[in-house]
C-alpha cells in the first residue's frame, strides 16, 4: 500500500531520480579511475588491482540480499542517509589515502554502502510512486543513471583523472544527497510495510533465501548471472588497465569508451525492450550474450580507436538486452508470494563483480589483453548455456509453503508485467 499521497509520492520519486543521476555522475568521475590510481600511485600489478577492487563487491554481494529486508524493519530514510554519508566519507578516503591498507578499507566501505543504497532506494521509490507510475519512474531512473555514466567520466578527465579532488568532490555529492533525503522525505517512509502482515524480516531473510535456492532453476540463473556480471559488471576495471598500458593517451580513450557505453545504453534501451517483447526473454538474453562474445573478440582484435568504439557499441547493445531479460527470467519462475525472496537470492550473482576484476587481472598479467578478452567471450557463451539449462528445468515439487514473503516493491511489479512478455 502506498505510504504517501500521490502528490508527495511524485515529488519523492522525482527527487530519487535526480539524486540517482547525481550519485552516478559522482561515481563516473571518480570510481572509473580507481584502477588507474592504483596502477600509477601505488604500483599494483593487474592481478593485485583486480583482487583489491573486487573485494568490495564481494562483501556487497553478501550484504545486498538482506539490505531491503532490514529497511522494512528500521526504515528506508535512515538507511539511505547512513549509506550515502558513509559512501561520501569512503570516496573522500579513496582520494586522500596514502597507503594500500587505507585505500582498501575506503573501497570496501564504499562498495558495501553502494550495496545497501541500491535495493533500499528502489524500495523507497516503490513506497512513494503511485502504482500506475512505477514503471515510468523506474525507466526514468535508469535513464538518469546512464546519463550520469555518460557525463561523469568526461568531468573526471576535465578535472584530472586520479587526483584526490575527484574523489573528495564525489564524496561531497553523495553526502549532500543523503542530507537532502533526510530533511525532505517524510517520516512515513520509516514504516513502509506496516500494513502488509508479512513474516518477520529476520525469518524472511534467512529461511526465505534457503528455500528459494532449493529451486534448481534459480540456482542455474544465479550461476549464469554471476558469469554475466563477471563479463559486464566491472568491465571498466580491466579495460582501463589494458588501454592505459597498450595505447597512447589511454586514459582519454578509456573515458571516451565509458561515455560511448552510456550513450549507447540511452539510445538502445527502448529498441531493446521491443526486441525482448517480440522474441522473448531467453532468446533475447542469448542474443545479448552473442553480442558480448563479438564485442570481446572485437576488443581483442582492436588496434585503434574506431574498432574499439565499434566493439563497445556491440558490447553495450548486448548489455541492454541481457540486463532486463535476466530479471524477466527470474520473475518468470517466481510468484506473488516469493518474488521478493527470489530477487533477493538472485542478487547473490553480484559475486560476479568480484570475479570479473580478479579473473581479468590475472588473465591480463598472464596471457595479455587478447587472451583476457577471449576468456570473457567464453564466459559469455557459458552463461547463455546455463540460463538455457535452467529455463528448461521443471519447477520444484510442491512442498510446505515457503516462509519469507518479502515485498518485491516496484521492481517486482515492473518485472511481473515484463514477465508476461517472456
Amino acid at each position: 500500500m502506498n505510504a504517501y499521497s500521490e502528490r508527495a509520492g511524485r515529488l519523492i520519486a522525482l527527487l530519487l531520480i535526480a539524486g540517482s543521476g547525481v550519485v552516478t555522475i559522482a561515481k563516473g568521475m571518480s570510481l572509473t579511475f580507481l584502477a588507474i590510481r592504483l596502477q600509477k600511485d601505488f604500483g599494483l600489478s593487474p592481478a593485485g588491482i583486480g583482487a583489491l577492487i573486487g573485494a568490495g563487491p564481494l562483501l556487497g554481494a553478501i550484504v545486498s540480499p538482506f539490505a531491503g529486508t532490514l529497511s522494512d524493519r528500521i526504515g528506508r530514510k535512515g538507511m539511505l542517509t547512513a549509506a550515502l554519508c558513509m559512501a561520501g566519507l569512503a570516496l573522500a578516503g579513496l582520494g586522500l589515502a596514502q597507503s594500500i591498507a587505507a585505500f582498501a578499507l575506503a573501497h570496501i566501505v564504499s562498495a558495501v554502502a553502494a550495496a545497501v543504497y541500491e535495493p533500499v532506494s528502489r524500495a523507497l521509490m516503490s513506497d512513494a510512486a503511485p502504482a500506475h507510475l512505477r514503471l515510468r519512474v523506474f525507466s526514468w531512473r535508469y535513464l538518469a543513471i546512464n546519463a550520469g555514466w555518460a557525463v561523469g567520466p568526461l568531468i573526471g578527465v576535465w578535472i584530472g583523472a586520479a587526483y584526490a579532488t575527484l574523489f573528495v568532490i564525489a564524496g561531497l555529492m553523495h553526502a549532500a544527497f543523503g542530507l537532502v533525503l533526510f530533511f525532505t522525505v517524510p517520516d512515513a517512509s520509516n514504516r513502509p510495510v506496516a500494513e502488509t502482515g508479512t513474516a518477520s524480516p529476520a525469518t524472511a531473510g534467512w529461511r526465505g533465501l534457503v528455500a528459494a535456492l532449493r529451486d534448481r532453476r534459480l540456482v542455474f540463473f544465479v550461476i549464469g548471472g554471476t558469469l554475466l556480471l563477471a563479463v559486464h559488471g566491472q568491465w571498466s576495471v580491466t579495460l582501463s588497465q589494458y588501454l592505459n598500458t597498450g595505447f597512447e593517451d589511454g586514459v582519454t580513450l578509456f573515458a571516451l569508451l565509458v561515455s560511448t557505453n552510456a550513450a549507447t545504453v540511452l539510445i538502445a534501451s527502448t529498441p531493446a525492450r521491443f526486441v525482448i517483447e517480440r522474441i522473448g526473454a531467453l532468446p533475447a538474453l542469448s542474443l545479448g550474450c552473442l553480442l558480448f562474445l563479438l564485442g570481446e573478440i572485437g576488443f581483442a582484435a582492436s588496434s585503434g580507436m574506431e574498432m574499439l568504439i565499434a566493439s563497445m557499441i556491440l558490447f553495450t547493445i548486448g548489455e541492454v538486452l541481457v540486463v532486463p531479460s535476466e530479471y524477466v527470467l527470474v520473475d518468470g519462475i517466481s510468484n506473488a508470494g516469493n518474488r521478493g525472496t527470489y530477487f533477493g537470492a538472485h542478487s547473490l550473482s553480484s559475486l560476479g563483480n568480484f570475479l570479473g576484476p580478479l579473473i581479468g587481472g590475472l588473465a591480463l598479467g598472464a596471457i595479455g589483453g587478447a587472451g583476457m578478452f577471449l576468456l570473457f567471450a567464453l564466459l559469455s557463451a557459458a552463461s547463455a548455456l546455463l540460463f538455457a539449462i535452467g529455463h528448461s528445468m521443471p519447477p520444484p515439487r510442491p512442498q510446505a509453503a515457503r516462509p519469507g514473503t518479502v515485498d518485491g516493491g516496484a521492481m517486482g511489479g515492473d518485472l511481473m508485467r515484463l514477465g508476461q512478455l517472456a
